[in-house]
């Protein structure tokens, strides 16, 4: 499973994603240009020591993305507000590849056309959208719950 995010644009975000790929074991992908230098310390510090455990692939641009997308034959599964049915309704496939927009403008339409399928994470009517970093978490969860490539192995606690 991978998570690519496009052009995103709020490091914390960025970091609080790679953080859940690393521990889900989702390969992670960044669309650039990103709104911050990977070097910014707000990524860094949400992110923690997990970056060093996550498979991360950085592409410069939609059309590298695409061409790599496009070779590997990976399906593109976009999730938008304008999304046509619910992520819960969906099949997922090992091989997804579940895109999120950028925090402040989404995708444009040319990526949104580009899409396998759009998906929506349906919230309160009266409500604009989700943290992208929440709606990754919930989309991953879902994917791997119905993929059955969850992570095994026993649970780790805390010990404070």
């Amino acid at each position: 499973m991978h998570i690519a995010l496009f052009q995103p644009d709020i490091p914390q975000n960025t970091g609080t994603i790679l953080r859940l790929c690393a521990c889900l074991g989702a390969a992670a992908h960044i669309i650039e240009p990103a709104g911050f230098p990977i070097s910014d310390r707000h990524f860094r510090r949400a992110g923690m020591d997990y970056l060093d455990h996550v498979a991360l692939t950085r592409h410069d641009s939609w059309q590298k993305f695409e061409q790599w997308r496009n070779e590997a034959g990976f399906r593109l599964v976009l999730f938008t507000t304008k999304g046509a049915g619910s992520y819960l309704d969906f099949s997922y496939r090992q091989d997804d590849v579940l895109l999120f927009g950028r925090e402040s403008a989404g995708v444009p339409d040319e990526v949104a056309s580009a899409a396998d399928a759009r998906l929506v994470i349906p919230i309160r009517p009266d409500l604009r959208s989700l943290n992208v970093a929440m709606a990754a978490a919930m989309a991953l969860g879902e994917a791997l719950r119905q993929t059955g490539s969850a992570m095994t192995g026993e649970m780790q606690s805390e010990e404070r």
